[in-house]
């Protein structure tokens, strides 16, 4: 089986306890982090009509949380869009949100037509995309000009000092256990830090968005370096 497939199937396999995991394990303030990423983007981009896809969209709660952000930020969504390569956490997805768009595909390999959105937005995601710099290539493809991408991820975590020897700690040591005793697979939660010391440094990531056709108008540190948001511009 291919490594995507594999990321894939363990995805399908967590579906059914990921919610009550990701409340869990990080203490909710992951929620925070989404709600900072879609206001700040709402704010920066003029337009009040948007179209918008959420990509690698889990059991859609970035969606939501558009959602709410638009009407706080007088904001009008004609259209939004999940999509997700997981059938479980798409099940989950329209079971929560039977109102909404979910679409089962691959990041690089997107079913939307070109230039056709305002925003695109991938909170969690990108470090578990195999073929990134081809969905990055999509992203672009999907944005109008001047359209916005946000990106939420765990880059890779410079070492040294006390929050960052915590921080190694909870992910390395405690993590995996309590993922484990959640989701009964604990293999998937002991894939989570590796996955973030597999992935790039925050330069290195911004280097492929600039290559692939955008450029940064913002990068933040969320919560000690924990978390670190991306907001870019389709060139």
């Amino acid at each position: 089986m291919q490594k995507q497939e594999k990321i894939i199937q363990m995805f399908n396999q967590i579906a059914p306890t990921y919610d009550r995991a990701n409340r869990i394990l990080s203490f909710g303030v992951d929620i925070a982090w989404r709600k900072k990423a879609c206001e700040r983007v709402l704010k920066l981009y003029p337009k009040k009509d948007l179209k918008i896809a959420d990509i690698a969209c889990g059991t859609g709660d970035m969606i939501e949380i558009w959602q709410q952000s638009a009407i706080k930020m007088q904001k009008n969504i004609l259209s939004i869009k999940g999509i997700d390569p997981s059938s479980a956490m798409l099940s989950v997805a329209k079971h929560k949100f039977p109102s909404l768009e979910f679409i089962e595909a691959k990041a690089q390999n997107l079913p939307l037509e070109s230039q056709s959105l305002d925003l695109v937005s991938i909170s969690y995601g990108i470090r578990n995309v195999v073929e990134r710099e081809e969905a990055l290539n999509e992203f672009a493809r999907v944005l109008k000009k001047e359209g916005i991408l946000v990106v939420l991820e765990f880059t890779k975590r410079q070492k040294g000092g006390f929050i960052a020897a915590c921080r190694d700690f909870y992910l390395q040591k405690i993590l995996p256990i309590l993922g484990g005793m959640i989701s009964k697979n604990k293999s998937a939660y002991e894939y989570l830090p590796n996955s973030i010391e597999g992935f790039l440094s925050k330069d290195e990531f911004i280097s492929e968005l600039e290559k692939a056709g955008f450029k940064l108008l913002e990068f933040k540190s969320l919560s000690f370096g924990i978390s670190s948001m991306f907001i870019l511009q389709k060139i």
